[in-house]
């Protein structure tokens, strides 16, 4: 029998999910630099830099719930495309597949026309002001034209990387990347164009990504193709995508929640000073976003293998790709942690150089990021049950983490022990220890253990 293309039964653990997670870690931070690129830009911006910036940090529930319903059809779809070529059930794959981008294209669309007609106030509602709010409506309207090219890029790459294509997987994001930072300077400075210019550029990129992921999709070297006849809707594949990509949904929507309501609670408890703490919280969540994208690209790169080596019933594999995916986010996640507590005003000063924002960035995020180990516990546990099929755990403990944890504590802090507006920035941490905890504790007592049973023949 000849051995099937990118067969993750074989070989070591390590090689195959390095193979994939080195790739897909680079393209998750150059999908991390379309935003983050154009806020520093933004913030550098001669005489409206701060508020400028702050307006962005408006646009960032937006782009949240936007990547939330990308992932719904991509985390959700991918592990079931990679448990089905396990099984050999390469038709059935590209089913899986076809019903994914359907969705995509569909979600896309509404997105777009809502938040066209409700952009000024969803601004107000996630903690804008009058001087910021406009910034971010100009940004916005411009940035709701790419929306459908955003979700094709993030929704769709999952399949090339679930095929073990990470490069080229790697090569989507580095190419909207190089795009829009070459784009970025000459339509913001350039041209004048302002925030407007990084819309743009941001709009064009993610375009061109957009189009390389549909070429490949379609194209020959694809083991599972895109196919006219694979598309549509399908109720059965339809629930089974959506129930598992819960957990990547749930992940960005709740982000989006947490991101509005910290907004409003700093502008409520900094009185004269909330657009400061906005523009603070904002640095410090788009610090986050580059951080994190080493141990997201880690646990990400492992679903493939776990899911593939589980429905080929290797169980022992599991199990060492876990352990595998645990040494290595514990041991980046250290690394990060203590940088991060050490030089707290060399990461704010990638955005702005304003003496009050760099005063109120180092102390708030000092306490935002006290705990930053604990979320590498989150990601191990969540992940591995994404692998799995397993959806209700992972939507559970996304769930726990943010809207169980983080919104009550947001609400909470700032009133007890005087703490105002560092209380909302001590409800990270807080959420960090008990959810990173509970997690991978679960994870430990059900997945580790039916991974105990026999390799199937």
């Amino acid at each position: 029998m000849l051995q099937r293309k990118n067969d993750f039964s074989q070989g070591s653990i390590a090689k195959n999910i390095l193979s994939l997670a080195i790739p897909l870690t680079v393209a998750q931070l150059t999908v991390a630099l379309y935003n983050v690129v154009d806020r520093a830009f933004i913030g550098h911006i001669d005489a409206i830099g701060r508020e400028a910036f702050t307006g962005i940090g408006l646009v960032m529930p937006a782009a949240y719930i936007i990547t939330a319903f990308a992932n719904l059809c991509g985390t959700g779809g991918a592990p079931l495309f990679s448990i089905a070529r396990g099984k050999g059930r390469d038709r059935q794959a590209a089913r899986i597949m076809g019903v994914s981008f359907t969705l995509l294209l569909l979600l896309g669309a509404v997105l777009t026309a809502v938040f066209y007609l409700f952009r000024t106030p969803f601004l107000y509602w996630v903690g804008g002001s009058d001087g910021t709010v406009v910034h971010a409506r100009n940004y916005l309207q411009i940035y709701l034209i790419g929306v459908i090219p955003v979700m094709i890029s993030l929704g769709m790459n999952p399949f090339i990387n679930a095929q073990g294509f990470g490069k080229t997987g790697m090569m989507t994001t580095l190419l909207g990347a190089v795009i829009n930072l070459i784009l970025d300077p000459v339509f913001i400075f350039g041209l004048g164009l302002g925030v407007q210019g990084a819309a743009l550029a941001t709009v064009a990129a993610q375009t061109c990504s957009a189009v390389w992921v549909l070429l490949f999709l379609t194209g020959q070297k694809a083991v599972v193709r895109l196919e006219r006849e694979s598309l549509g809707l399908d109720r059965t594949i339809l629930w089974r995508v959506c129930g598992l990509g819960l957990t990547g949904f749930t992940f960005s929507v709740t982000n989006s929640l947490v991101q509005a309501l910290g907004n409003a609670q700093l502008q409520a408890y900094g009185a004269a000073s909330g657009d400061l703490y906005v523009a603070a919280m904002t640095a410090i969540v788009s610090i986050r976003e580059i951080v994190v994208q080493p141990v997201r690209g880690v646990t990400q790169g492992a679903q493939p293998v776990i899911g593939y080596n589980y429905g080929a019933g290797k169980y022992s594999r599991v199990r060492e790709s876990i352990r595998f995916i645990t040494v290595a986010c514990l041991a980046y996640n250290f690394f990060v942690w203590v940088l991060l507590l050490a030089f707290p005003r060399a990461f704010i000063l990638l955005f702005n150089d304003n003496a009050d924002l760099l005063d109120v960035g180092v102390k708030t995020m000092r306490i935002y990021y006290a705990a930053y180990l604990m979320m590498s516990f989150q990601f191990i546990g969540q992940n591995t049950f994404v692998a799995l099929g397993r959806a209700k755990n992972a939507v559970f403990f996304s769930l726990l983490r943010k809207v169980a944890l983080v919104i009550p504590l947001m609400l909470l802090l700032p009133q007890i022990w005087g703490l105002g507006t560092y209380g909302v920035f001590a409800a990270e941490p807080v959420s960090d220890v008990i959810g990173g905890a509970a997690c991978f504790i679960t994870m430990m007592r059900t997945v580790w253990r039916d991974m105990k049973q026999p390799d199937a023949d």
